[in-house]
């Protein structure tokens, strides 16, 4: 469900394509670190006007896509 607004923000940080990020994409294989993390999910707070605060660690892109949809029901 969130799962584009992470992938543009994603391609908008690390200058990836879009259609490269998969759910199963890794946030260490797309070369973001843990303090890119922070404003990923920043810019996604913002983008997506929800607040998002991560209480277990999450390692791809479908993970983060689930959190966020979990923290919203």
């Amino acid at each position: 469900m969130y799962f584009e607004a992470i992938a543009k923000v994603i391609s908008e940080r690390t200058g990836c394509e879009i259609s490269d990020i998969k759910p199963e994409s890794t946030f260490a294989d797309l070369g973001i670190d843990s303090l890119d993390t922070v404003e990923l999910l920043m810019n996604l707070e913002d983008d997506l006007g929800i607040e998002i605060e991560l209480d277990k660690p999450v390692a791809t892109v479908g993970e983060l896509d689930k959190f966020i949809q979990s923290k919203q029901k």
